[in-house]
């Protein structure tokens, strides 16, 4: 029965839970034989929880018999380890935390376990910075399609939990591109929501609007399930209000074609594998045989990289100083320089920064005003060799620093704007995603045209299990 279970998607696993046909216990049960099977080959999980998890469960099992509802009911789902589960050891991939256990759960996961989440245990994911899942305290998450290759990052372990069906949900985080660019190299789905949507953990500099939290699911009715159950008002973060919108739930429910929509696969001046680019010209025809009027066209985005790389020296700074003194030596190189960079750039460069930000913002919502959307890849590259931290080269073109590979995530963490990643298909056998941009606050947008892209191209959602080299998944769609 356990097999049925974990290739459920998480929104029929919920009727389920609602019928009384399954009970949230099983689930979890369900669920730790998964993990059991598979953590070998992809170390995506590396701390759980499963008794806590299971006391949980039993509670969710009471409460919905005894006719209490809730938004998830008792689904599992999987937390990032830099986030806290109260009881649960959170290190956030850094030996400078690697002994520490969370009082309480923090004020994210705190909503989505008020909201019937059963949390199974915690993610693994960068150290401190980049998009390559590794660290120092639970090594390295492989990539479920090929476990030679990257899984991308910095939500690795939540993408690859999905993928291989030990979760049925996943909370992950983005400041550059951490819930869009796993979900890419996984063919799962993810959502960097409007900063505000989401209440935040504690953060250093509670006013950011760069850092944000987010949903990852299989498919796109499930990453909206899941959206519902974070979103509304926390006092602990400034930055949230009430939520007065219907379900998000009900927008992914219907599928809607818009009637324009723009382009661009390198945002005019970013190197791009030959293999995206050959998934985006699909992803158009595609488009164009639907009668959507397409522009090739993005906002001009030159500067960009440079106010991100300077916006995110000073967040770092903001945020790692206080433990300089004692841990220096604990932090990976990258993460040092943008610490530095912080430390040391000049108050007008920051200014700069700042004021090239808020013109990116103004050019992003003109842009949008008239296309209503706008799609690229969400990554540069496909998935590369594991032991490969960063990218130094991609297309001929030579790479300055760690993060000049995501820079077609990165770009649009500056403007506020939320982001869904949707996977379009396969290249020999490893997965292709894309990014599609709206509005502020228009998730509900995001969810119909993603709905509808996933329809279109229906692709197979059915957990994998993990594999050394890169046959053609079946039952899915090759471009």
């Amino acid at each position: 029965m356990f097999e049925d279970l974990i290739k459920l998607g998480a929104l029929a696993a919920h009727r389920l839970l609602v019928s009384g046909e399954v009970t949230s216990v099983e689930l979890v049960d369900a669920a730790a034989r998964r993990i059991a099977t598979v953590e070998p080959a992809v170390n995506a999980l590396p701390t759980l929880c499963l008794e806590r998890a299971r006391a949980q469960a039993q509670a969710a099992d009471r409460a919905r018999q005894a006719g209490q509802k809730t938004l998830l009911g008792g689904l599992p789902i999987v937390v990032k380890d830099n986030n806290d589960v109260g009881g649960v050891r959170t290190t956030g991939g850094t030996p400078i935390f690697k002994t520490r256990i969370a009082e309480v759960s923090d004020r994210t996961v705190a909503k989505l376990e008020s909201n019937g989440a059963i949390v199974l245990g915690k993610s693994n994911l960068s150290e401190l910075g980049g998009a390559q899942t590794t660290n120092a305290v639970h090594g390295t998450t492989r990539n479920p399609y090929d476990t030679r290759l990257t899984c991308g990052g910095s939500s690795g372990g939540a993408a690859v939990a999905l993928a291989t069906g030990e979760t049925w949900l996943a909370h992950g985080n983005d400041l550059g591109g951490s819930l869009r660019i796993p979900a890419a190299f996984c063919n799962v789905t993810g959502l960097r929501p409007t900063p505000g949507r989401v209440p935040r953990k504690r953060l250093a500099n509670p006013f950011d609007t760069m850092a944000v939290e987010g949903p990852m699911a299989r498919d796109v009715n499930d990453l909206a399930l899941m959206f519902d159950a974070m979103i509304g008002f926390d006092p602990g973060d400034p930055l949230t209000s009430p939520n007065s919108e219907p379900p998000f739930l009900d927008a992914a429910a219907s599928p809607h074609k818009p009637d324009r929509l723009a382009v661009s696969v390198d945002l005019g001046e970013l190197p791009i594998g030959g293999d995206i680019r050959i998934a985006m010209a699909e992803l158009v025809r595609l488009f164009e045989r639907a009668g959507i009027a397409v522009a090739t066209d993005s906002p001009d985005v030159a500067g960009a990289m440079q106010a991100f790389l300077a916006l995110r020296g000073s967040s770092f700074l903001t945020a790692w100083d206080p433990f300089m003194a004692e841990h220096r030596s604990q932090f990976p190189k990258p993460v040092m320089e943008d610490i530095e960079r912080g430390r040391h750039q000049a108050g007008a460069a920051l200014a700069a920064a700042e004021r090239y930000r808020a013109e990116l913002f103004r050019r992003t919502i003109d842009f949008l005003d008239t296309h209503r959307f706008l799609i690229c890849p969400a990554t540069q590259a496909m998935p590369f060799p594991v032991e490969t931290l960063f990218l130094s080269e991609l297309e001929g073109c030579k790479l300055s620093n760690y993060l000049d590979w995501i820079s077609i995530t990165a770009i649009w963490s500056l403007t506020g704007c939320p982001a869904i990643s949707v996977p379009v298909g396969f290249s020999k056998g490893l997965p292709i995603g894309i990014q599609i941009l709206a509005h502020p606050r228009r998730e509900a947008d995001l969810f119909h045209l993603a709905a509808w892209i996933e329809r279109e191209i229906a692709l197979s959602h059915v957990p994998i299990d993990p594999r050394s080299s890169t046959p053609a998944p079946p039952g899915t769609m090759a471009l």
